[in-house]
């Protein structure tokens, strides 16, 4: 297995190179083409070469907004969990669901009470009403 490490680990850096100038948008690429770029990776990534040249020179890498990295901005910032009894918009969606079913249950009902009525007209013979 450790004989095929380093084939994995050129494999992985190749086709992470390969995703990244894919997904790269074509004015952050640098020197050449997008696609020119594309084609080095494909061409000269069993060597290494494509790769490393695309991740050293071929993207144009800023650095995090603010100054602090993702790791930085998620340790400070803090995330304002809101249980859904404590969150008025979803209680408000709850009456909202809720009148609507009951208006529903109640046509069901209707309807319910309407044929039965129905029924028991044919079973005692008597001639249904237009409605």
């Amino acid at each position: 297995m450790v004989r095929y490490l380093p084939f994995l680990l050129v494999l992985a850096l190749w086709i992470y190179a390969f995703i990244d100038c894919l997904n790269t948008p074509e004015e952050e690429v640098r020197g050449l083409p997008k696609v020119v770029w594309v084609i080095i990776i494909l061409l000269f990534g069993e060597v290494l070469v494509g790769p490393v040249a695309w991740l050293v020179a071929g993207r144009t890498r800023r650095a995090p907004a603010g100054g602090s990295t993702p790791s930085e901005w998620h340790r400070n910032a803090r995330t304002q969990y809101v249980a859904p009894d404590d969150n008025p918009e979803f209680l408000k969606s709850l009456k909202t669901e809720n009148a609507k079913d009951e208006a529903l249950l109640k046509d069901w009902e209707a309807d319910l009470r309407r044929r039965e009525e129905e029924l028991r007209r044919r079973e005692h013979g008597e001639e249904p009403k237009d409605s």
